[in-house]
């Protein structure tokens, strides 16, 4: 779990540079975006920004998530575009200090520690510690990461060539060959009636993460078999690994996490089913909530 400092969660000192970074990249930017350009602002090392959750999950990019969604409650950052982390009108004048951002991290956990009468201030910081923004929160549905988490290494495989051919990809096969450089499949993606290449891919059914190793040795199993290669997991990728996948000069290879694989699925409605939820919107009860806790 994460350290923290005087009860405080150790993500709120990312609530100041994230609205930098994002001031920077133009006031939007895609999450991973935003984190990157934070760790290159504060020229984090490989050790932080590699270390994991027992979940499996990166902690660094778990922090930025909860400081996006602290200042989404306040009001500086926009909600409104999915998968887009957008400054608000608010947000692009804001600039916030340490003090600044521990006053508005207190402020959202009194108001959840309101919502929920059974829940200490001390249980909601060490949730948000070691869960994402929209897995902290009280759900009646399974989990479909962890559903394909529990799939066996060949039921994954065959449901990624099924995602594959949802997506557009035409003579998907799983050739279920070892020892063949990771390689688990092929697919042809074609552009236009006059374009299209072959892909290769690898399906990791992992918790953990994918190191810089395991993507350097499948583009070099790739290298002059195909023009494109993908590797797909229920886990995540090292900071090292991203580097590698995207080094200059070397075949790029596409990297789909746990978070963009649930995407994906949704995208398509591929072993999901489409339901309305409402949640509750507590930044709009906020100012007729009891300000004094004797009231509760």
């Amino acid at each position: 779990m994460g350290k923290k400092k005087n009860g405080q969660a150790e993500f709120v000192k990312w609530f100041g540079p994230l609205i930098e970074a994002l001031k920077q990249l133009g006031g939007s930017a895609k999450p991973r975006e935003a984190a990157d350009k934070i760790a290159a602002n504060c020229n984090l090392n490989d050790d932080k920004l590699n270390e994991l959750l027992s979940s499996g999950q990166s902690r660094y990019y778990n922090q930025v998530a909860w400081a996006r969604q602290y200042l989404a409650w306040e009001g500086l950052l926009d909600t409104s575009q999915h998968g887009i982390w957008a400054l608000s009108s608010k947000g692009t004048g804001t600039t916030l200090d340490e003090e600044q951002s521990r006053k508005i991290f207190l402020k959202w956990v009194d108001i959840h520690r309101k919502a929920r009468l059974d829940t200490s201030d001390k249980e909601i910081i060490e949730e948000q510690e070691e869960y994402e923004p929209n897995e902290a929160q009280p759900a009646n549905f399974t989990d479909l990461l962890q559903v394909l988490q529990s799939l066996t290494p060949e039921g994954f495989e065959k449901i990624c060539q099924r995602l594959l051919r949802e997506s557009g990809f035409e003579k998907v096969e799983v050739t279920g060959k070892s020892h063949d450089g990771g390689i688990d499949g092929f697919g042809v993606l074609e552009i236009n009636p006059f374009v299209s290449f072959k892909v290769l891919f690898q399906c990791k059914r992992y918790k953990g993460s994918v190191s810089r190793a395991q993507v350097g040795d499948f583009r070099n199993a790739m290298i002059g078999r195909a023009e494109k290669g993908i590797i797909m997991t229920t886990g995540t990728f090292s900071f090292d690994a991203v580097k590698e996948a995207n080094r200059d000069g070397a075949p790029q290879v596409e990297l789909v996490d746990g978070e963009k694989l649930v995407e994906m699925f949704k995208r398509v409605e591929l072993g999901v089913k489409p339901k309305t939820v409402y949640e509750v919107d507590l930044p709009f009860f906020e100012p007729f909530m009891f300000k004094n806790p004797k009231h509760i």
